[in-house]
């Protein structure tokens, strides 16, 4: 097969490029890691798939910048710090973590598999080594400081670098000479590369980053360090890769994570070198190997078994020793179980040790079991941490810091308005959930498309700001006011709320008339899932100053979010303000917090409490629901510990139940850095909101 087959090079790297953008997208909707999509791509891409394109030398090149490329952010992302802090736990759960899986996997490939002893210590390697892929998680929960994941993240530093000797080690048995004073030889000369980096690499980059400030020079300065580091490692017989790793380690604390010489180094790897690298590997795939050997099933089940059972050994045998919660042991496990870039770079070295003439180390069996057991690992990783994080947030409930407003009191909200006649109900409303007798500021943006009508809406914008601004002055409120120019709106107003350094955001949203999976606008989707704090959407249908009653629907377990006591403030203040009821429709555990809260803080307001023992019942409040009532909403963002499958139903049963009702949306603040201040390959910039199975089981539910 070969009809598209091509061989242009411009071609050639515009295939490459619809790759590396469209991966994510469609990985994303599968709910599958995105390096799996890179590697399926070049699957079906290459010789043994569709064949258009051939592994000629640019995949060469670019396959071994990637590879190198990966271990060197590795080691740059390493907690240098954590590990000196906790240097005797962090070794020894690191050494178990290591050597448990290593000598399991080594076993059973020799006994079971019946590997040759260098592919089974090979593949123990591989096991040994893992990859932090759930670790964004963590972070959404707050949770980076936890003991657990602490011990986790520096385990995973000493795991990777004993994988990476070891197999430098077993990759310097391949040379012609292997007698003892080989390997005498060798570790002199490993030594001798290890002392002379750490000695000249730190002069060398002070010297540099001091002298030299442009980011152009610093950039190819950082990445020759890496080449040249990884040069002289495969000179003395080690692995290019242990060089880029170690050279990442010693450059680790000259390049701060949070730096734009750090920025830009990621974000070069991650959107070229190492995507084509993980493509390069996929198109040395042959699948038709699965149908034609069934035993490779079997290959799979036992690699992936006996290294993730090393893997949980470890964390619950390291969790017991150090008396830390059963949580903590399943965060330990669900960290250190996946293995990623990692596995495909360490097996890509054994794919060019030669056994014998014309047989390599690694064959197509095992480099296809190796991509099927990233998968499975990392699906188990991620369902395993989700859980762990979960059941230590909810037990460290009483321990959560209530969210004051800040320290000196002052808060600034973000007033999103563009339309004339809805932005005055806006800025009434802040101006009722403000902290009375407050110094908290009120922010008025106008974000306007840059294109060529943006002149006449600039001024359209000034003309509405300085009415609200007279608005807010009127109340004796001072406001700062902003138009700002963007190609993305929903980029403009995250970029402004930094500036402005907010704490929450107000905006209106669109009247729909019919059921669509558009209900959130253009951009709302993209702002909340790019925005950690908190968001209010509103809908008015009549004067705030008329309504009587205010129904709050809360998911369960909302009082485990760290944005629980903001939200809550906000509406009793509203309900104060306005003097109406407000009535809770939740879980009975949720409502005692409500009324324990009010009944404190707020015993001004007229608080009443329903219980609604499930989610599935919010479309039965819309028969309680009048004209002058506002039915508030408190939701979730995906993969936080209130959110439900139920909520990716409420635009359209907000839509079919509630329209024309007065509608308020509340997100919750989170824990967690912004998506946009970190960039990993194995967590992507781009996160589709529904997968393809919810687009599958909302069409079945509409055709009942």
């Amino acid at each position: 097969m070969g009809y598209l087959h091509i061989t242009d090079p411009t071609l050639i790297f515009f295939v490459v490029l619809m790759i590396i953008l469209f991966a994510p997208i469609i990985m994303s909707k599968l709910r599958i890691p995105h390096i799996i999509g890179m590697v399926l791509a070049g699957v079906l891409i290459g010789e043994h798939g569709l064949n258009i394109l051939e592994r000629d030398e640019s995949f060469e090149l670019f396959g071994r910048v990637g590879l190198f490329y990966i271990m060197f952010l590795a080691g740059l992302e390493m907690d240098m710090e954590s590990v000196k802090k906790y240097s005797r736990k962090f070794v020894i759960f690191g050494l178990l973590t290591c050597f448990v899986p290593l000598i399991l996997t080594y076993l059973m490939s020799m006994t079971i598999l019946g590997y040759s002893g260098k592919a089974s210590f090979l593949l123990g390697c591989i096991m040994a080594s893992n990859t932090l892929i759930a670790y964004p998680i963590v972070g959404r929960y707050g949770l980076q400081r936890n003991s657990s994941v602490m011990l986790s993240v520096g385990s995973s530093m000493i795991s990777l670098f004993m994988s990476l000797v070891m197999l430098a080690g077993l990759a310097a048995t391949f040379s012609d000479d292997s007698g003892w004073l080989f390997w005498v030889m060798f570790a002199v000369k490993l030594a001798a590369f290890i002392t002379g980096s750490i000695l000249i690499i730190p002069r060398l980059t002070r010297y540099f980053l001091r002298r030299y400030s442009d980011s152009v020079m610093q950039y190819i300065f950082v990445l020759s360090v890496m080449f040249l580091s990884a040069a002289l490692s495969s000179l003395i017989g080690l692995e290019g890769i242990f060089g880029a790793f170690f050279s990442g380690l010693i450059l680790n604390r000259y390049i701060p994570h949070v730096s734009p010489l750090m920025n830009r180094i990621e974000f070069i790897g991650n959107a070229v070198f190492i995507p084509y690298f993980l493509i390069g590997v996929g198109m040395l795939i042959d699948l038709s190997t699965l149908a034609e050997n069934p035993s490779m099933w079997w290959i799979v089940a036992m690699i992936t078994f006996f290294g993730t059972f090393g893997k949980a050994l470890a964390a619950y045998a390291s969790s017991l020793i150090f008396r830390l919660s059963k949580a903590d042991g399943h965060m330990m496990f669900g960290l250190t179980s996946a293995h990623a870039a990692g596995a495909i770079a360490m097996v890509m070295v054994g794919m060019r040790l030669e056994v014998s003439s014309g047989v390599m180390l690694v064959d197509n069996v095992m480099l296809n079991g190796i991509v099927i057991m990233i998968l499975v690992t990392c699906i188990v990783s991620t369902l395993m941490t989700q859980k762990a994080a979960i059941d230590i947030s909810i037990g460290n409930a009483s321990a959560l810091p209530r969210k004051n407003e800040s320290e000196n009191g002052k808060t600034k909200t973000l007033i999103c308005v563009k339309y004339p006649e809805i932005a005055p109900q806006l800025v009434y409303l802040a101006l009722l959930m403000r902290k009375p007798k407050s110094k908290s500021e009120l922010v008025a943006l106008n974000v306007v498309y840059d294109d060529e009508n943006s002149s006449k809406a600039r001024e359209d914008g000034l003309q509405l700001l300085e009415k609200l601004q007279k608005q807010a002055a009127a109340s004796e409120v001072a406001m700062q006011t902003q138009v700002r120019l963007a190609t993305n709106i929903a980029n403009g107003i995250k970029h402004a709320f930094r500036e402005c350094a907010c704490s929450d955001i107000i905006m209106g949203m669109h009247v729909h008339t019919n059921v669509t999976q558009k209900f959130w606008g253009e951009f709302i989707q993209s702002l909340y899932n790019g925005l950690n704090r908190q968001i209010i959407l509103t809908r008015f249908e009549q004067p705030l100053s008329t309504l009587r009653l205010i129904h709050v629907a809360v998911p369960s377990r909302a009082e485990y979010e760290p944005g629980f006591h903001r939200w809550l403030e906000r509406l009793c203040r509203f309900a104060e303000q306005l003097d109406c009821r407000i009535m809770f429709h939740g879980r009975n555990e949720t409502l005692k917090l409500l009324r324990e809260f009010i009944e404190k803080e707020h015993p001004s307001v007229r608080g009443e409490y329903k219980f609604m023992a499930h989610w599935n019942e919010l479309p039965t409040l819309a028969a309680g629901i009048e004209k002058d009532h506002l039915f508030v909403v408190v939701t979730a963002r995906r993969g936080t510990i209130s959110y439900k499958n139920a909520l990716d139903r409420l635009p359209d049963e907000l839509t079919k139940y509630f329209a024309g009702t007065n509608l308020m949306i509340v997100f919750p603040d989170q824990y967690g850095v912004q998506k946009e201040d970190t960039m990993s390959f194995t967590e992507a910039q781009h996160h589709e909101e529904n997968s393809i199975y919810d687009t599958i089981l909302r069409w079945v539910h509409r055709k009942r």
